[in-house]
C-alpha cells in the first residue's frame, strides 16, 4: 500500500502534472467567468423568447380578433336576406380573396344553412348549441368552442355574429370558420423557436382547437383570473402531453371566455449553445482546452524530453560508463538544458579524471600493503628460524617443546601474511587452502614427530577477513599440536580438519585416531588459550570423542559474514 501511495504522489509531483495544475488554477478564473457571462446571455435570450412569446400571443390574439370583426362586418354587408345561389356565390368570391377563412356560412333563425362559401356539416340540433343559443338571446358574437361538427379539415374555431331583420329580431346568425394556422405568428424571430403551435382555450383553460394537440398540457385554470386582474398576457412554462417542457403565453380572444393560447419549445442550455452561431460557453472552454494542450505540448517538447534523455545519460553515467556523451542536448536543446548537459559533461569528465587518480592511488596502496605483508611474513619468518636454532640448542625436553610451541604459533601467523600479499584480495583470505598449507607447514615443521602422520583435510568454501582468521588460524595450530604432542609423535596414524558452513554457524572440527582425552580436561596452555580464540570469534570449544577412536576438538561460531567480491572497473 505504502509503494502503491509513493507511486501516485512520485506521478502526482512530475512536471507536467504540476505545470497543468498551475495553468488550470490560473486560467479557472477565466473560464469562471466566461461560463457566467455564457449563463447570463443564456437568461437573457431565455427573458427576450419569453418577450417574444407574450407579443407572438398577443398578436395572434389581435390578428383572430380582426378576422373576426372582419367576417362579422363582412357578412352584415351581404344583408339578412342575402340567400340562394348569389350568395353562396358571393361568400365564395369573399373567400377565395380573404386568406385564413376556411368556409363563410349564412344561418337562418332556425339553425339551417341559408348560403355558404363552402360545403358545410349537416347538424340537425345546430338551433340548439350554446353559441346559437347566446346569439339568440342578443350575444353580438360567439365563439364556438364546441359547434357540435367539423365545419373544416384542418384545425379551426367557428366564430358567429347575430343577424336580425329590419324590426330589429332574430334572424339567424353569419359564421366564419378560421383557420388556427393562419393565426400562427412567424418563426422568423430568432427568440422564437421552431416548433411553436396554436391552440384556443375555454375560460377555464382547457384546449378546444389547436394545430397540435400534443404541444398543449393540463389546463391552466387561473387563465380567467389572472385576466380579470389586467393582464393583456399571461406567461407560464410546464410540460406538454408528451412530458416536453414548453413555454406557454395566452392573450384573451372574446372577453374572458376564449383564449389564444402560444406554446413553444423552452430550450436549455446544451439547446441554446447549439443555435447560439458564437457560442459563448464553448469558447472558454475551448481557449481552456487549447491553452492547457498547448503548454502540455511545450512542455513536453521543450522541457521533458530533454530531461528524460539527460536522465538515460546520467543512468549511464551511475553504471560507470563515462564516455557517454549528451551530444543531442549540447546541440538541440534549449539554453538552461544545453547549460545542465554541459554541467553533467563537466560532472563526467571530473569523475573520469579522479577515477583515474583514485585508482592509482589504490593500486600504490596495495602494492605498499602487499609489501608491508612480506615484509612482515619475512620478519616472522626470520623469528621462526632463529627460535629453530635455538630449540636445537636446548637439551631439556620441556623446554625444547615449549619453544616448538611459540615457533608453531608464529608460523601460523607468517601464513596468514603470506595468504594475504600472494592472494587477489588485501583484505579476504579463502579459507580451504589456507587451511590445507597451515597444517601441511605444521606437520612438517614438528621436529618431534617420529611416525608417519596421514592428514584429512575437508573445508567448505568461505572467504574470511584477516580479523577473524588469526583466532581461527591459531586455534587450529593449538588443536593440531594437542595432536602431534598425545596422539601422533610416536606411532603416527591419522589427523583430520574439517570446516563446515551450516547456515549461521561454522565448525572447525580437529580429530585423531589417538588413545583419546585423558581423564579431566586439563587445564594446559593450549586448551586455555583454545577457550581465548574461541571468545575472540564469539563461539565455544568442545571437546567430543572421535569417530576413529581418539579426540575430536570443536569450534563452533558464528559464520563470518562474507565480504562482497572487489569491482574492478576498466578506464574510461
Amino acid at each position: 500500500m505504502k509503494r502503491v501511495y509513493g507511486r501516485a504522489a512520485e506521478v502526482v509531483g512530475t512536471i507536467r502534472i504540476r505545470l497543468g495544475l498551475t495553468l488550470v488554477v490560473f486560467l479557472l478564473p477565466v473560464l469562471i467567468i466566461g461560463v457566467v457571462q455564457s449563463y447570463l446571455a443564456f437568461r437573457s435570450d431565455g427573458d427576450s423568447r419569453r418577450q417574444s412569446l407574450e407579443l407572438a400571443a398577443g398578436h395572434s390574439a389581435a390578428t383572430a380578433r380582426a378576422r373576426i370583426e372582419a367576417a362579422g362586418v363582412l357578412l352584415q354587408t351581404l344583408g339578412p336576406g342575402s340567400v340562394g345561389l348569389e350568395c353562396a356565390r358571393r361568400l365564395d368570391a369573399v373567400k377565395s380573396r380573404l386568406p385564413g377563412y376556411a368556409n363563410l356560412i349564412r344561418f337562418d333563425a332556425y339553425g339551417r344553412v341559408a348560403c355558404a362559401a363552402g360545403t358545410t356539416p349537416r347538424d340537425p340540433e345546430r338551433a340548439q348549441r350554446p353559441w346559437f343559443l347566446d346569439l339568440a338571446a342578443g350575444a353580438h358574437l360567439a365563439v364556438a368552442p364546441a359547434p357540435g361538427a367539423v365545419y373544416a379539415g384542418e384545425p379551426s374555431v367557428l366564430t358567429a355574429v347575430r343577424a336580425e331583420d329590419a324590426a330589429g329580431v332574430f334572424d339567424g346568425a353569419m359564421a366564419a370558420v378560421l383557420t388556427l394556422s393562419s393565426l400562427k405568428p412567424q418563426t422568423a424571430n430568432r427568440f422564437l423557436p421552431d416548433g411553436a403551435e396554436i391552440g384556443l382555450a375555454d375560460a377555464r383553460g382547457a384546449i378546444f382547437s389547436a394545430t397540435a394537440p400534443n404541444a398543449f398540457g393540463p389546463s391552466n385554470t387561473h387563465l380567467r383570473e389572472e385576466s380579470e386582474a389586467g393582464q393583456k398576457t399571461i406567461l407560464w412554462s410546464g410540460k406538454d402531453a408528451q412530458g416536453r417542457h414548453r413555454l406557454f403565453s395566452a392573450a384573451p380572444l372574446v372577453e374572458d371566455d376564449v383564449f389564444v393560447v402560444l406554446s413553444a419549445p423552452a430550450p436549455g442550455l446544451i439547446s441554446w449553445a447549439t443555435l447560439s452561431p458564437i457560442s459563448r460557453l464553448l469558447l472558454p472552454l475551448l481557449a481552456f482546452a487549447l491553452a492547457l494542450a498547448g503548454v502540455f505540448w511545450t512542455t513536453e517538447r521543450e522541457v521533458i524530453r530533454w530531461i528524460v534523455y539527460l536522465r538515460r545519460v546520467a543512468a549511464i553515467y551511475a553504471k560507470g560508463r563515462f564516455t557517454v556523451r549528451p551530444v543531442q542536448a549540447s546541440e538541440r536543446a534549449p539554453p538552461e538544458i544545453r547549460e545542465l548537459a554541459k554541467t553533467l559533461d563537466d560532472m563526467a569528465a571530473g569523475i573520469v579524471q579522479r577515477d583515474a587518480s583514485l585508482r592509482d592511488s589504490l593500486a600504490e596502496k596495495d602494492s605498499l600493503m602487499r609489501e608491508i605483508h612480506h615484509r612482515v611474513k619475512n620478519n616472522l619468518q626470520i623469528i621462526t628460524s632463529l627460535l629453530n636454532m635455538q630449540q636445537r640448542a636446548l637439551t631439556d625436553p620441556a623446554a625444547r617443546t615449549a619453544m616448538n610451541d611459540t615457533r608453531q604459533r608464529i608460523t601460523a601467523l607468517a601464513q596468514i601474511y603470506r595468504a594475504l600479499y600472494q592472494g587477489p584480495d588485501l583484505k579476504r583470505v579463502d579459507l580451504r587452502p589456507f587451511l590445507e598449507e597451515l597444517t601441511a607447514l605444521l606437520l612438517a615443521g614438528d621436529i618431534n614427530g617420529q611416525g608417519s602422520v596421514r592428514t584429512e583435510v575437508h573445508a567448505d568454501p568461505l572467504v574470511i577477513d584477516p580479523d577473524r582468521l588469526a583466532p581461527l588460524a591459531l586455534f587450529a595450530v593449538e588443536a593440531i599440536t594437542n595432536a602431534q604432542k598425545h596422539a601422533l609423535s610416536e606411532r603416527g596414524g591419522v589427523l583430520t580438519v574439517d570446516f563446515f558452513v551450516r547456515g549461521e554457524e561454522a565448525e572447525l572440527a580437529i580429530g585423531d585416531d589417538g588413545p583419546g582425552a585423558p581423564a579431566g580436561p586439563g587445564e594446559g596452555v593450549g586448551r586455555t588459550l583454545m577457550t581465548a580464540f574461541a571468545r575472540q570469534l564469539r563461539g565455544q570449544v568442545k571437546f567430543d570423542a572421535s569417530p576413529m577412536g581418539g579426540l575430536l576438538v570443536r569450534l563452533v561460531f558464528p559464520t563470518p559474514q562474507a565480504l562482497p567480491p572487489p569491482q574492478h572497473q576498466a578506464g574510461t
